[in-house]
């Protein structure tokens, strides 16, 4: 089954044909039609643009959508499992999109369907759709996805974006620098995998000097929610804060992301300078997840 679960699972080829129906969708070199297509959004989890710009891009495309946001008003909170919801859903739509608090849920729901599913984000594991368009907007922007100097800052412990990051890139010999505070650093199995691929990396705390080399700087936001001690958050919610300052000997090319979204890890006093590339980013999210949706329901190569 034609499921997209993890960016483990893509190889360079097939993470580049998701690229090139991008750019063609967006420069108008192709026409997908999805009338009388129909996608389900199951979401478990809160989510403002990875939800809605799954539906933007379904209904640009003339498709419908039903969505479940949040499990309020469910048959969930009756106890209706997981493979009960998604088996019902795969009787009503032709595609699953997914996001679960809990890591393998996509996975388990793609084992017990008989459409599509695309995980949309599960737990602190893999978002791999939100790599894709972050892959899309390094391309746009850098020209190329090929031997690029990468500055992860954050959360890279929790941070499922970043996850799905580093191995999104990991085929296109990229250079990692990793900003957090020892309690949030990039899992051991991830280091573990780069250095199996002979992937250049290093793990530091400071920020202004890993912005001098960087290509991209890709920030995250220090989650709450995904700390079960309140007070361990509040010892390391404000210590790496992306400003002017920071980015004041930043090469030319250089260009901020941030999945969003943001609390306080961006100065808003970075959004009218050339780095910022936060917000298109965001808008790229639907010209990717049309190319996802187009080619998961097999109406493009």
């Amino acid at each position: 089954m034609n499921h997209l679960i993890s960016m483990r699972d893509l190889n360079e080829k097939q993470i580049m044909a998701y690229m090139h129906l991008a750019e063609k969708i967006e420069n108008g070199k192709v026409s997908i039609n999805l009338q009388g297509k129909l996608m389900a959004a199951l979401f478990y989890e809160p989510s403002t643009r990875t939800r809605m710009s799954f539906e933007t891009a379904m209904k640009r495309l003339s498709g419908e959508v039903i969505s479940m946001v949040g499990t309020a008003g469910t048959s969930v909170q009756k106890g209706e499992t997981l493979a009960d919801t998604a088996k019902i859903m795969a009787r009503y739509t032709d595609v699953i999109v997914i996001r679960h608090p809990n890591e393998g849920a996509a996975r388990w729901v793609s084992e017990v369907v008989d459409v599509p599913v695309i995980n949309a984000g599960d737990g602190s594991n893999q978002h791999p759709t939100q790599s894709l368009l972050d892959l899309y907007s390094i391309m746009k922007t850098q020209g190329t996805l090929r031997d690029l100097n990468i500055t992860l800052v954050g959360d890279l412990k929790y941070g499922r974006t970043v996850h799905s990051l580093v191995q999104a890139m990991s085929p296109f010999n990229p250079t990692f620098t990793f900003v957090s505070p020892p309690s949030l650093a990039m899992p051991d199995d991830i280091l573990r995998e780069l250095s199996d691929k002979n992937i250049s990396f290093a793990n530091t705390e400071d920020l202004n000097s890993s912005a001098s080399s960087a290509d991209i700087m890709y920030v995250t936001r220090i989650q709450r929610e995904r700390f079960p001690d309140p007070e361990e958050y509040d010892k390391v919610k404000n210590l790496f804060i992306v400003n002017n300052s920071v980015l004041e000997n930043a090469k030319d090319n250089l260009k901020v992301l941030h999945p969003l979204p943001r609390v306080n890890e961006i100065a808003v006093e970075v959004d009218s300078t050339p780095y910022a590339y936060y917000f298109e980013q965001a808008e790229n999210g639907v010209i990717i997840r049309q190319a996802i949706l187009a080619k998961h329901l097999g109406v493009a190569e």
